[in-house]
């Protein structure tokens, strides 16, 4: 058992793994369906694009495995900006067809309105899932796309650039930031922490 953190050639898991480890948990990456299995949690990075990091999940033959990990075992899942985005039903973003595990889609910002990408700190405003503890911060973004939940109840945070996008979603076991958590400095490693306590035995101990 342990927290897994899903290793593909377009992800930027060490950077992931480092900030678990920074926080006293155990944990390692996974390559393969067979690392996930006894995973306590799993976390999936992502860097670049919706379909980029489709395919690269294909070719692990991993989506079965964590299909059945997220919905028959109930792990908890965190995907992390792009990790979120394959969360919805479709991405604009190389017109892909993504995990469906969320209703919604996912867009592209208005770049009459706004410079994309995105890139720097932007507040974030939580709401809801009372038990994992949350602080309204500033956490570090890079996108261009956001997520459009069809359901209000799986939006878990939101900012605004342009106009109110959501920046983190939440269903059951299923998490997603739109931000860095890992490059978010103390708010990013505080949330972190909270998530991953969500269902962890015997914690450890360690403050900001």
């Amino acid at each position: 058992m342990g927290i897994k953190i899903i290793d593909y050639k377009a992800g930027n898991a060490p950077s992931v793994l480092n900030a678990v480890l920074h926080l006293g948990f155990d944990a390692e990456l996974a390559h393969s369906a067979s690392d996930i299995m006894d995973a306590s949690h799993i976390l999936l990075p992502g860097v670049g694009s919706a379909k980029e990091t489709m395919e690269s999940l294909r070719e692990m033959n991993i989506l079965d495995a964590l299909s059945d990990a997220v919905f028959m075992k109930k792990t908890p899942f965190l995907g992390i900006c792009v990790g979120l985005q394959i969360l919805f039903d479709h991405s604009d973003e190389g017109d892909a067809d993504c995990l469906g595990w969320l209703k919604g889609q996912v867009v592209k910002f208005d770049a009459a309105r706004v410079r994309v990408p995105q890139m720097g700190w932007n507040k974030v405003s939580f709401q809801g899932n009372a038990d994992i503890s949350t602080h309204d911060e500033f956490f570090y973004f890079v996108n261009s796309y956001y997520a459009k939940p069809e359901a209000e109840s799986d939006i878990w945070g939101v900012a605004d650039y342009g106009n109110t996008f959501t920046a983190a979603v939440r269903k059951d076991n299923i998490m997603g930031v739109q931000f860095h958590i890992e490059k978010s400095g103390a708010a990013g490693l505080s949330l972190l922490r909270n998530i991953l306590l969500t269902t962890t035995a015997n914690p450890p101990s360690v403050s900001f």
